[in-house]
């Protein structure tokens, strides 16, 4: 093998990570055409948005052990043809169930994007270059989100989210053949899982302050996972009155933020050794700018408001140190397992955010319908919204009392 083919790999492989990303905010986009289609309301909207995580969080730990045992190769491809097929059947279907069905599968597919351009990394590239090219790897799959806004936005003005959707489709089948030309076979086994995997897992569940840390890095998802994927294009479509393409550029701010935010909120950690007051802020700035933006009512600028959710997207990385925290204060041997822990209850809140928002919206409800659909008013999106920076104020004061000196985190090894 040439020394340029690991690049190749690691390539397609990232074009993977990018492409879920693309997949993950286009409901967004089409908010009220795909609430028509299956005649659904905020809650109904909710969940579907919901699912995506559910699949996508719960896929993490069974997608690294399958990845151990198949390689990449096989698992890449076959999650993006997945994530394609899947696609295909939410744009044929017009039964609720089965929309459900793909949602469900695009996130569970999805969770090999990062973990698979990750184990591309671990197998083919020197240990040297591994946070490195991880860093990269994370910068160039944001920009799936930040191309998945306003560019795909336009394309749907031009051509309908129907037939964008088939486009989207259309590219994951031509990926996955990619995939599975230029990924080099890899057979992995079950010999390279350490046999106390499951039994780190279950001592890691029992220590308080790693669920202490999952739960408030849950509570600040909201910018990212509830507004920036899905509620945040209709919310500025109906408070400030853009149109979809104007709406879609403000919230990719927040994923542009976030091509910044790793590097120079993990460099601030480091040159002030404060992780958890730097987490902390994160939260309570993100909860005080959306808090702004929710008492603005509508009066603040395009530029005011793009500039405060790139800020929102810098702020967003916070998630980087508290993966460094977490791996930091267990055994190295638990430390993967902590990882996929905290990334697993981190996609959780995209379903905590969308059922709460869902719900709430649907509460405040004026009984404006419209060819039998539900019209939702400033006011429900409004008080909807105000979960998001409750939950981030909330979480970040939880990391200003987060002091674990040491975790009795034992590894269960056999004998």
């Amino acid at each position: 093998m040439s020394s340029f083919h690991p690049w190749v790999m690691w390539f397609f492989a990232v074009l993977f990570f990018g492409y879920q990303f693309i997949m993950r905010v286009f409901l967004g986009l089409c908010v009220p055409e795909i609430m028509q289609k299956f005649q659904i309301d905020a809650t109904d909207f909710g969940l579907m948005a919901s699912l995506y995580y559910y699949g996508y969080a719960g896929m993490q730990i069974p997608i690294a052990i399958l990845l151990d045992r198949f390689g990449p190769r096989r698992v890449i491809s076959l999650s993006c043809f997945i994530c394609a097929a899947s696609i295909f059947l939410f744009y044929w279907t017009d039964q609720w169930a089965l929309a459900l069905v793909a949602r469900f599968l695009i996130g569970a597919a999805s969770a090999a994007g990062f973990l698979g351009a990750s184990k591309v990394i671990s197998l083919w590239f020197p240990y040297r270059l591994y946070a490195r090219m991880i860093g990269l790897s994370f910068s160039l799959g944001l920009l799936g989100a930040v191309y998945g806004g306003m560019p795909v936005s336009h394309l749907i003005s031009l051509y309908g989210w129907e037939n964008v959707l088939l486009i989207i489709g259309a590219t994951g089948l031509i990926l996955t053949v990619l995939l599975a030309i230029t990924i080099k076979p890899y057979q992995m086994s079950f010999l390279h899982q350490e046999p106390s995997f499951f039994k780190n897992f279950k001592s890691l569940l029992t220590v308080p302050s790693i669920l202490l840390m999952a739960g408030a890095n849950l509570l600040m998802v909201g910018p990212l996972e509830g507004f920036a994927d899905v509620w945040g294009v209709p919310y500025l479509m109906q408070l400030y009155s853009f149109e979809k393409g104007k709406a879609a550029l403000i919230t990719s701010a927040i994923f542009t933020g976030m091509l910044l935010g790793g590097p120079l909120l993990a460099y601030l950690a480091e040159k002030f050794r404060a992780s958890y007051q730097i987490t902390a802020l994160c939260g309570l700035i993100m909860a005080f700018l959306f808090a702004v933006m929710l008492l603005a009512q509508g009066t603040l600028s395009y530029t005011a408001l793009y500039l405060m959710m790139f800020t929102v997207g810098v702020l967003c990385c916070y998630q980087v140190l508290v993966f460094s925290i977490g791996t930091s204060i267990v055994p190295e041997g638990v430390r993967g397992i902590t990882v996929a822990f905290l990334n697993c209850i981190n996609m959780l809140g995209g379903s905590f955010f969308h059922t709460i928002i869902g719900v709430t919206m649907d509460i405040f409800w004026t009984g404006i319908s419209v060819g039998g659909q539900r019209v939702y008013e400033a006011r429900a999106y409004d008080y909807a919204l105000w979960t998001i920076p409750i939950a981030a104020c909330i979480g970040g004061a939880l990391f200003l009392f987060l002091r674990p000196k040491s975790l009795k985190v034992k590894e269960k090894t056999h004998p």
